[in-house]
């Protein structure tokens, strides 16, 4: 009986080079791999959300969460990400002396790593993680509100904002800007890029924004690097 040799058996199995087959295969499989984390980690939080105000996950670069902080820091009063996600902004916001911190978040598993990394940063009782719906949040008590979401959902969020948030608030919006909303700061460029938004009459005097789909803005976008704009008095928003 002819004995193989595990050497060149192994040799042979590194250029062999796959089929059709298995390359199918290998497909099926990353796909399933990718639902199963679809399924485990997005897909329940989106459930109770209407398709027209889901939003999907993406983390804050550490940049970003940097920038948002530079706009927020040393203000008073309660601090709240909007989808917060596994919590990093929230963790930094009181870091950096933003108390209290709150972070809304539907997603349970998210919830579940957001106080994880606070309780590996020996944060546990200092910042607080609620699994509920943003769009059902009161923000009435809220001071400094920082969002990372997606375009099409902001001129809704800027109606919930314009009605809830009590005057002097700021709002932070990260990689997308606020539609109608006139910034007073900008810091970064590309997708680091976030917009600060101070709430005063004029916002909460403005009629609500457009039904319409909005499309993020090609001209008159702000330039590289840190921006200052000036607020300009009208009796419109933006």
């Amino acid at each position: 009986m002819e004995h193989d040799d595990p050497a060149e058996a192994l040799t042979e199995l590194r250029e062999r080079r796959p089929g059709a087959l298995e390359l199918l295969q290998a497909a099926a499989g990353s796909g399933l791999a990718a639902y199963a984390v679809w399924a485990l980690l997005l897909q329940p939080g989106f459930r109770r959300v209407p398709l027209r105000l889901q939003v999907p996950y993406v983390g804050a670069s550490a940049r970003q969460v940097e920038h948002v902080l530079s706009l927020l820091r040393g203000r008073p009063g309660k601090t709240v990400d909007l989808g917060s996600g596994d919590g990093r902004i929230v963790l930094a916001a009181h870091r950096c002396g933003l108390c209290p911190a709150v972070g809304y978040e539907l997603n349970p598993w998210l919830v579940g790593l957001a106080r994880l990394h606070a309780w590996r940063a020996g944060c546990a009782g200092s910042v607080c993680y609620r699994r509920e719906d943003l769009w059902k949040v009161s923000l009435r008590d809220c001071h400094n509100v920082s969002v990372f979401l997606a375009p099409s959902v902001l001129p809704l969020l800027e109606d919930k904002l314009r009605a809830e948030l009590p005057e002097g608030a700021r709002v932070v919006s990260g990689r997308f800007p606020l539609p109608t909303w006139q910034p007073v700061a900008v810091v970064g460029e590309g997708l680091d890029r976030v917009w600060a938004y101070d709430v005063d009459v004029n916002v909460h005097s403005a009629p609500p924004a457009a039904a319409s789909p909005w499309e993020v803005p090609i001209k008159g976008t702000p330039g590289p690097g840190s921006t200052v704009v000036p607020r300009i008095p009208s009796s419109k928003a933006g």
